[in-house]
């Protein structure tokens, strides 16, 4: 989700849920420690509860990025080990590191030590040629031995040769039943899954069968509508008869404030296209604030526009 789930994207999601735990995109700890890119984990504080994922491999490095996240006011501090994209791979992080077990042992030890917070582990079934059913029980016993609890399991191998990260979250197969087993495996450890769940039931039918969790990424920022009923369906909560359109409304203090700071009309309204996917009037909303959001001194009347070519049916659900 790099370059997606930024801080204007987490905070739109905010107004859809207020139970749903929102992650960052993965921020590497080489950038916050070498290159003094403090303002990636710049966050508002309405966008709690909030976890950051970091990316590196040394865990001293890692340390002092966990303890800059925990300074800036994050609950969680969480070690990306399933990403498999270019930029993860020849920085030696992501899904490359479960060929290096021992070390993301120390830097998960090293980061435990280094904050209070939670630490949480996101990692792939297994990469390239390993055996899933022989690698991930091994994987998950060195991970619950360096003191975490919860495990966020992408339910698929990851290529790292031959396949693009597109492809690898398409083509490997997903094994939902492994996951599942390592839950009875190791019953102390939190066992989220993700990967291929796009819809409520699918992740409630996951929770009602043992998991702990289900992480939702592409599904949830290509059609955020489905926010709307999380705190509902997964968490129990009474039925807010929230809308989109209330969505959109509790967003405009947000962007008039992001506008008079200098920043662009499209840095916020991106993360907002899909919030009416599948309903009537969806393209000219889509095609309204794809084409004007990002012209110079694109305000708030650009917003009103879109919503106007809205049917009042889809802006009441």
């Amino acid at each position: 989700m790099m370059d997606w789930t930024d801080r204007h994207c987490r905070f739109f999601h905010r107004q859809l849920t207020s139970r749903a735990l929102l992650y960052t995109e993965m921020v590497t700890a080489p950038a916050l420690v070498r290159g003094g890119a403090v303002h990636l984990l710049a966050f508002d504080p309405a966008e709690h509860p909030v976890a950051v994922q970091l990316g590196g491999s040394d865990p001293s490095e890692l340390a002092e990025a966990a303890r800059m996240a925990e300074a800036a006011g994050y609950g969680e501090v969480n070690l990306n080990i399933g990403c498999p994209s270019d930029r993860v791979k020849s920085g030696c992080f992501g899904a490359v590191l479960m060929k290096q077990p021992a070390l993301v042992a120390d830097c998960l030890a090293a980061m435990r030590e280094a904050v209070n917070v939670p630490v949480t582990a996101k990692c792939r079934i297994g990469v390239d040629d390993q055996e899933p059913r022989e690698v991930l029980p091994q994987f998950l016993e060195m991970l619950e031995k360096t003191g975490i609890t919860r495990v966020i399991v992408h339910a698929r191998k990851a290529w790292l040769q031959g396949l693009s990260p597109k492809e690898n979250r398409e083509v490997p197969p997903l094994d939902y039943g492994l996951v599942h087993e390592m839950k009875a495996a190791f019953p102390r450890l939190q066992l989220c899954l993700n990967g291929g769940i796009t819809t409520l039931d699918e992740a409630r039918a996951q929770l009602d069968a043992g998991l702990d969790g289900v992480m939702i990424g592409r599904a949830a920022y290509h059609d955020p509508g489905l926010l709307l009923e999380v705190d509902e369906v997964i968490f129990g909560a009474a039925p807010t008869r929230r809308t989109r359109r209330d969505a959109v409304e509790a967003m405009r203090p947000y962007i008039a404030s992001h506008l008079a700071e200098g920043g662009k009309l499209a840095q916020v309204t991106r993360h907002m296209l899909g919030l009416f996917q599948g309903r009537p009037g969806a393209r000219a909303w889509r095609r309204t604030l794809s084409e004007q959001a990002h012209r110079d001194g694109a305000g708030l009347e650009v917003l009103d526009r879109a919503l106007e070519a809205l049917p009042e049916a889809s802006l009441a659900a």
